[in-house]
């Protein structure tokens, strides 16, 4: 296989997975030797650690000065911060390990991934990205996915294809969407001798068939257990709503295929309205007014761009122009126009409309209690399609009933989600299944 330094990075995939394997062994010999030493007399945990740590920092130093590696710190205080947190879990960690048995305690360790989920995004701002996939159409081979091939969307030869096999919430390439789920999988850690549960977040307007399609893809994907729950609800749990008292609170979710507005109470959805409207319905809407009134073909990210540049769903302060570049449909060749906030707002208006009219719609089947308590609590904008500046102003304008957005208004769902399945026994009455 070759000689190998530690010091260079190695790209071959087996290599890495050989180094994984025994990086395991060497962790599951750890853990068994730290249960050995805590039940001998005058061993104590802090001795282990002391030890562990003289040895690791004697052993880095060698080998950093053998090497030449500098050991300076660009950021003091953020390496300090993390040695304590890494500190104080290696203490809690040991001394749980010399009290209950040694495979409990590493099954417990297991669950830190659910913390780097809800911990990511908060901490080192870590991007939601889009549901594609880009694919080699010659041998099916994945080439990237979520940001990564969301860029590639009109930029690559005709055997790279970007595929985005989630539409209006369903899936519409069983085949893709079982690869990414696999790979969202892998990234977590996920392998044929760990199979987690998995909580998945869909459209409340999911049919029976698409329900199906969904928990099978994530259950072939390496998931020993798939349960369901909507999005609106995961979204209420994400942005701590108190929808397990008495009290009446009310999430919109916008997405990129579809649109939710639930009235919550007592841990359920009490109402709800869902159109299959949503942000990728306003891309198509921008790209169809750019072609029919200025002859102009404009791809996807395009006309995503635009619509963060000058859409609105109301008249905001502040506002702009855009310049567009394209291909003229007539000559084919590229084409510049001047885009104005106004004839976007136009262009948008049937699809924001649509998301507007649902939310008066479930206001209007409000039980009078409840509907009260959102005159306090108000109407909370959750979702990548709520960010559309002006949404909130309008809906509140129409409505009556003060409209706020949710703290990380992206990541709400997901982390929910990771609420759900930190404590997934104790919250399954809130799955789709649970109540059918």
């Amino acid at each position: 296989m070759g000689a190998l330094s530690l010091s260079e990075p190695v790209d071959t995939p087996h290599v890495a997975v050989l180094w994984m394997i025994f990086g395991s062994v060497c962790f599951g010999t750890m853990n068994a030797l730290v249960k050995y030493t805590s039940g001998l007399d005058g061993v104590d945990v802090w001795m282990v650690i002391l030890v562990r740590s003289a040895v690791i920092a004697f052993a880095v130093a060698g080998f950093a000065v053998s090497r030449g590696i500098s050991l300076k710190m660009n950021d003091p205080k953020t390496m300090f911060l993390r040695c304590a947190v890494g500190l104080i879990a290696m203490i809690l960690y040991f001394s749980a390990l010399a009290r209950i048995p040694i495979g409990q305690a590493v099954t417990l360790q297991y669950t830190a991934p659910i913390f780097v989920a809800l911990l990511s995004g908060r901490i080192i701002a870590e991007k939601v990205e889009p549901s594609v996939i880009a694919l080699n159409e010659n041998n099916r081979e994945v080439l990237a996915m979520g940001s990564d091939a969301w860029n590639m969307i009109g930029r690559t030869p005709a055997h790279i294809v970007a595929h985005r096999p989630l539409r209006k919430g369903a899936i519409t390439d069983f085949d893709i969407t079982q690869r990414m789920v696999r790979l969202i999988l892998q990234r977590a850690g996920v392998s044929r001798f760990n199979k987690p549960r998995v909580v998945i977040c869909v459209p409340s307007a999911i049919t029976p068939v698409e329900r199906r399609a969904v928990t099978e893809a994530c259950r072939r994907a390496g998931a020993s257990d798939a349960q369901l729950i909507e999005q609106p609800l995961a979204a209420a749990i994400g942005a701590n709503l108190p929808i397990s008292e008495a009290f009446g609170s009310m999430v919109v979710d916008i997405g990129g295929g579809t649109s939710e507005t639930a009235l919550l109470s007592l841990g359920g959805i009490v109402e709800i309205e869902a159109i299959r409207v949503g942000s990728f319905d306003v891309d198509a809407a921008i790209q169809s007014y750019v072609r029919r009134e200025y002859g102009l073909a404009i791809g996807e990210r395009t006309a995503e761009e635009i619509k963060w540049t000058v859409g609105s769903a109301a008249e905001t302060p502040g506002e702009g122009r855009a310049e567009v570049r394209g291909r003229e449909m007539f000559t084919g060749m590229p084409k510049t126009v001047v885009l104005h906030p106004t004839e976007i707002r136009t262009a948008i208006e049937e699809p924001v409309s649509a998301m507007v009219a649902s939310v008066v719609t479930c206001l209007g089947k409000a039980p009078p209690e409840l509907a009260q308590d959102l005159l306090t609590s108000g109407i909370n904008l959750v979702g990548g399609g709520s960010l559309l500046r002006g949404l909130a102003s309008r809906i509140s304008n129409e409505t009556g009933v003060p409209v706020v957005h949710a703290d990380s208004p992206m990541e709400c769902v997901v982390l929910g989600a990771g609420q759900l399945v930190e404590d997934f026994d104790a919250m399954r009455a809130m799955f789709m299944e649970a109540r059918r």
